[in-house]
């Protein structure tokens, strides 16, 4: 059988099978997608799909809130050093690493996050001032109602960035690929305490705002071992499918070939002249 007629044969087929020749372009198309996305995934670092959480996407999480100034926040009474709130919580995370289970150890960081903070006040002073607030895990998108302790820095020597003081359990913390840890700094830093909340309220009330941009340098790539076993898998999977593609194509030529020789055979019979007697 020449090409000619088993591509005869083949268009014969599928025009008299549309959904045999459907399931023939979806194995095709699938198995074409592959080749590009293996393509793709040995020219491009690409992302871990195992890490289900990194400081991308809390950070992320905390700048949907908005930082609202609680009622005298800034009496005597409200206000704290920074260092004494680090002191703090360092002393509360021994006690919790002797008192309790080690899951529910507690680690304490300061570190230098990507964040913006803007005030909803003109007169609102940006700059050697701190916002403390407690969220609770669920908030953040880190599990479910444990606390989790924030101060919020802000120096004026560094208007995109900002230091970080959280403290919450162990286990919910993303301990991969972690910020800069900030520098110790001698100024003298007030913490005001703030409500988080997902509007701005109607009353005059002091409210920040976070403003938060990927970073790449925080998202978990995979490792070039990782990333050319994926990529392997990618294109024995391509192969599989074009081979099934190829196995079908032949079947379904040779299936119609057979048709229509059987069909001539038919014709010629009933074209043979009939014997008198």
């Amino acid at each position: 059988m020449t090409c000619g007629q088993r591509g005869s044969n083949l268009r014969e087929y599928v025009s008299r099978n549309p959904p045999g020749a459907t399931f023939f372009l979806c194995l095709l198309t699938l198995a074409l997608s592959f080749i590009v996305l293996s393509s793709y995934s040995n020219c491009h670092t690409l992302p871990n799909p195992d890490i289900a959480q990194d400081w991308n996407t809390l950070l992320s999480s905390l700048s949907q809130f908005y930082l609202c100034e609680k009622e005298n926040a800034s009496s005597p009474v409200h206000a704290f050093p920074i260092s004494l709130l680090r002191t703090t919580q360092e002393k509360d995370q021994k006690t919790s690493v002797n008192t309790t289970r080690p899951l529910s150890s507690v680690t304490v960081l300061h570190l230098r996050v990507p964040l913006t903070v803007t005030s909803s006040s003109p007169s609102a002073m940006l700059k050697d001032i701190g916002l403390s607030t407690t969220l609770t895990a669920r908030q953040l998108n880190l599990g479910d109602k444990d606390l989790v302790n924030l101060t919020f820095e802000i120096s004026s020597e560094d208007s995109k960035h900002i230091c970080l003081s959280i403290s919450a359990p162990t286990y919910i913390l993303p301990m991969t690929l972690l910020p800069p840890e900030c520098s110790t700094s001698e100024t003298n830093i007030s913490s005001v305490p703030v409500e988080v909340t997902n509007q701005l309220p109607a009353s005059s009330q002091t409210c920040y705002s976070l403003y938060f941009k990927n970073d790449p340098a925080l998202t978990v790539m995979l490792t070039l071992e990782e990333q050319s076993v994926a990529v392997r898998h990618l294109v024995e999977v391509s192969a599989c499918l074009l081979g099934i593609c190829l196995i079908l194509s032949l079947a379904a030529s040779l299936k119609n070939a057979a048709a229509y020789r059987d069909y001539l055979k038919g014709q010629d019979f009933q074209s043979e002249p009939l014997i008198e007697s």
